[in-house]
């Protein structure tokens, strides 16, 4: 007997038929001898929803009470699957991540999970029971209920089966499997059988939605077997997320083409070049709890230097509020920046012995007359940032260009 926790996203509980589907998957599981833990996402759509309701009552919304209001979505999930589990003769009890005894910091909206209680859980499991927990929520240190983030149900799933030393996180979304690039931009992507973790932080770090960043790197820091697979469909063995690399194949130099159009371009021109400048800048957005992606430095002649880098798209205006007001200070001779940029990469562990791969992708895209703006390198990836009017002409190019189809 194994001890295997699910997560289905908002796509595969998005209406009572899906849920009931969901029931009979898990049941199947159960009567297969396996103790099982359900995590579960809010309805597709549900949250934002929830979001947009929110932001009727306040043009921006207070995050002690948002989280409050995000937190109702997945509550209803775990009770309508509790309920279509005992219609079907499988004993099951649902939990809100307070409940589970999901303990988070203080960062609401963007909380990050610090301990986990699994003692009530483990005795509804040895009591036969299948334990369903709300994904994307916990309970603060100073006992708010608190939300993960978006794909922060991907997060709770591994989480959990890190403390409860789960044999595997089964992660079933609306695909079969990790792809090498988006299939519906690329029909010629294909499933791939087994990623090493290392190129599946990459991917899901450049865009890839199968697995959220954060679920990956917790995967890898705990040991947790994780595979991803379709909640649509029956029979599969899916993808599998692997710590090893297969010694005895010579790798491809690229693994997998991924894309984000969640970025945003910021520019601050003309500010002095002295030491602490970065700090300066940066420190600020950091302090707001903005993630700050890729970073470029052009240092000038006169004594000055333009500094660049990406934020999420959501935090564009924000960004550009804070070091406005910081203009004067930091001594920059303008503020600016473009939201309709995106990012696409190229990621492989090969990358580690094939030489020529970013000349690869740079002559493809300038053979569309596609202008680079940033570029950014790691020992397995290649981003560039480019408009994102390209974005999917990149990636069909990219993709084909490493013969990934």
């Amino acid at each position: 007997m194994a001890l295997i926790v699910h997560k289905y996203g908002g796509t595969s509980v998005g209406s009572p038929e899906r849920i009931k589907n969901v029931a009979k998957r898990v049941a199947k599981a159960r009567a297969e001898g396996h103790d099982i833990v359900v995590v579960v996402s809010a309805m597709s759509g549900e949250t934002n929803r929830l979001v947009a309701l929110a932001h009727e009552m306040q043009e921006h919304p207070d995050p002690r009470e948002l989280d409050v209001v995000l937190a109702t979505g997945e509550q209803v999930t775990i009770g309508l699957l509790a309920m279509a589990l005992k219609d079907i003769g499988v004993d099951a009890k649902s939990y809100t991540g307070w409940q589970a005894a999901l303990k988070t910091n203080t960062a609401h909206t963007k909380a990050r999970i610090e301990s986990i209680d699994d003692q009530r859980m483990r005795a509804d499991l040895d009591a036969g029971k299948v334990v369903i927990v709300a994904g994307f929520q916990g309970i603060s240190s100073e006992g708010n209920i608190s939300t993960l983030g978006r794909g922060g149900s991907d997060t709770s799933a591994v989480a959990l089966a890190a403390a409860l030393k789960a044999d595997e996180c089964q992660i079933y979304t609306d695909v079969d499997g990790v792809y090498t690039t988006d299939p519906r931009v690329v029909p010629e992507a294909r499933r791939m059988d087994t990623v090493t973790f290392e190129e599946m932080i990459e991917l899901a770090s450049l865009g890839s939605k199968v697995l959220q960043i954060r679920s990956v790197e917790f995967a890898g820091k705990y040991k947790v077997r994780l595979r991803v697979l379709s909640s649509l469909q029956d029979g599969g063995n899916g993808t599998l997320i692997t710590f090893e690399e297969d010694e005895n194949m010579e790798r491809a130099a690229v693994t997998g083409i991924a894309f984000d159009k969640n970025q945003a371009r910021i520019n601050v021109r003309g500010v002095p070049d002295k030491p602490g400048v970065a700090y300066q800048i940066l420190g600020a957005v950091a302090d707001a709890n903005i993630e700050v992606d890729m970073i470029i430095q052009n240092v000038g002649s006169e004594g000055t230097t333009d500094f660049s880098f990406t934020v999420p798209r959501g935090d564009y205006r924000q960004t550009i509020e804070i070091l406005t007001k910081l203009q004067d200070s930091i001594g920059a001779a303008a503020i600016d920046g473009d939201d309709t940029v995106c990012k696409v990469s190229a990621v492989g562990l090969g990358m580690r012995s094939h030489v020529g791969v970013a000349a690869k992708i740079f002559r493809t895209l300038a053979e569309e007359g596609i202008n680079i703006q940033m570029i950014s390198t790691s020992e397995i990836k290649v981003s560039v940032l480019i408009d994102e009017k390209y974005m999917e002409l990149a990636t069909r190019v990219l993709h084909k260009a490493f013969d990934l189809g």
